[in-house]
């Protein structure tokens, strides 16, 4: 009996890393909400904006080499939204409303989640599976920047 990977024919390490932006982004979204990044009583949703707001110069110049290439690499090729269009389900290249630097890459890491989680880049196979591992791996360099980047989402997030 084949277990699920072979099952879905899913390359390990590609596997791997999708877990770890699943794991990443959920304890990421919790911490938010946590460390107070949160639209207040009522529905628990995380603010993103407000704690984009709170961390501005980590993207604008950005002196470690690794989140400057994720960084390099989300603005030059970012992920596209899925979309329907007359009636067909298509891509997007839509481009994030914001005059947040650190906004828009937080809105591209969202949706870099959002295309995994709603299937849009894995339906039995992985859709372009060189692309798919960039962004997944770029998307975490950039979580976890902004994980240290901040005392109390930190705070939240290892506790």
């Amino acid at each position: 009996m084949l277990n699920w990977k072979e099952q879905w024919d899913m390359p390990q390490p590609l596997d791997e890393l999708a877990t770890d932006m699943f794991r990443t982004f959920a304890r990421f979204e919790f911490a938010l909400k946590a460390a107070g990044f949160h639209f207040g009583d009522g529905p628990a949703e995380p603010n993103w904006r407000s704690f984009a707001e709170t961390i501005p110069a980590l993207f604008n110049s950005p002196g470690d080499p690794d989140l400057k290439a994720a960084v390099d690499f989300i603005l030059e090729r970012p992920p596209r939204k899925q979309i329907i269009a007359n009636g067909v389900l298509t891509w997007s290249d839509s481009v994030p409303d914001t005059d947040l630097l650190s906004d828009r890459l937080l809105i591209y890491v969202r949706r870099v989640r959002n295309n995994l989680f709603h299937g849009g880049k894995f339906n039995g196979h992985w859709f372009e599976p060189e692309r798919s591992e960039l962004l997944l791996r770029h998307s975490l360099v950039i979580l976890r920047a902004c994980i240290n980047a901040s005392n109390d989402l930190g705070e939240a997030f290892h506790n």
